[in-house]
């Protein structure tokens, strides 16, 4: 057989090539897929843009007149108009924080043209406590609340969050400040509890504590602190409760420690004195169900 002498001198079809937001080629090695599989979910986007960012003052400005539920706003420090001050003040008064950060923290944010502002909105709508406290109540329902203190890890967030949907918490309470941004690694960690559960954002841990022991709802919190250990069952967890949780760093604040009704423990046996903060919740939880669903079946 005669070699073939007509072939064309490259390839046939020509590497595809990609492009970034301002038209220059780029390389994705990472999207190369092995010879002979398929990509899984190749209409999916990336997790981190599964959530809107909100560049300019004027937009920023407009979500908010418009109801728009954002998670964070950051501006420029050194602007200062009548349209950031308004901001400030919708922001405020819609729970919403708001930095006032330098320039290299906005750059480092996003490559485009922000014009010293910028706005993450959240793929989530948080809920006023008291009108789900109030309706639990109205419903004959025993309420059952996680507060979580300055939890900062967004897939801690989100695992304590699937923990909290499995075992029949009725609300999530977290601060508007210092607290895990709502973002795509959140939602997907939480297996899409967080499309389930209601989140309350509230400008003050330490009056919201006031407010549910105001309305019956005792305060439990979990400390490697306490004296009494979960498994004697010393502490009734059967009525309304507020199981409170702290940070993955230094645990839960002295301040709130000092108010609440209940502080537990969890027993270790190991030679590891703490546990992960999404594990220790779970283990929480199961104590407040295990009781109730005793006491139940009594």
């Amino acid at each position: 057989m005669e070699k073939r002498t007509d072939r064309p001198d490259g390839p046939l079809n020509e590497r595809r090539r990609f492009y970034d937001s301002e038209n220059r080629p780029v390389n994705r090695p990472q999207d190369r897929v092995p010879r002979g599989e398929k990509p899984r979910y190749p209409h999916r986007p990336a997790a981190d843009r599964s959530i809107e960012m909100l560049f300019g003052l004027r937009p920023i400005l407009e979500a908010l007149h418009a109801g728009r539920t954002l998670e964070k706003i950051y501006l420029l420090r050194s602007t200062k108009n009548s349209i950031t001050q308004e901001i400030n003040e919708l922001a405020k008064a819609a729970n919403i924080p708001v930095a006032l950060v330098p320039l290299e923290k906005l750059n480092d944010l996003t490559r485009k043209n922000h014009q010293g502002a910028v706005a993450f909105v959240s793929p989530i709508d948080y809920q006023p406590l008291d009108s789900i406290l109030a309706g639990l109540y109205e419903e004959g329902k025993t309420p059952l609340l996680l507060l979580l203190d300055r939890i900062t890890d967004v897939r801690n967030f989100g695992a304590i969050a699937r923990n909290a949907e499995c075992l029949g918490v009725h609300a999530i309470v977290v601060p508007s400040r210092g607290a895990a941004q709502i973002n795509g690694d959140a939602l997907k960690t939480s297996a899409g509890a967080l499309n389930l559960i209601p989140v309350c954002r509230e400008p003050n841990l330490k009056d919201t504590i006031a407010f549910l022991q105001q309305s019956g709802v005792q305060l439990v919190a979990c400390t490697e602190k306490a004296e009494a250990s979960l498994e004697t069952g010393t502490v009734d967890l059967t009525g309304p409760v507020a199981v409170l949780m702290g940070s993955e760093e230094d645990g839960i604040s002295p301040e709130y420690l000092k108010l609440a009704d209940h502080k537990i423990r969890i027993p270790m046996v190991g030679q590891i004195s703490s546990l992960n903060v999404s594990v220790a919740s779970g283990i929480m939880l199961f104590e407040v169900q295990r009781q109730r669903l005793l006491a139940a079946a009594k």
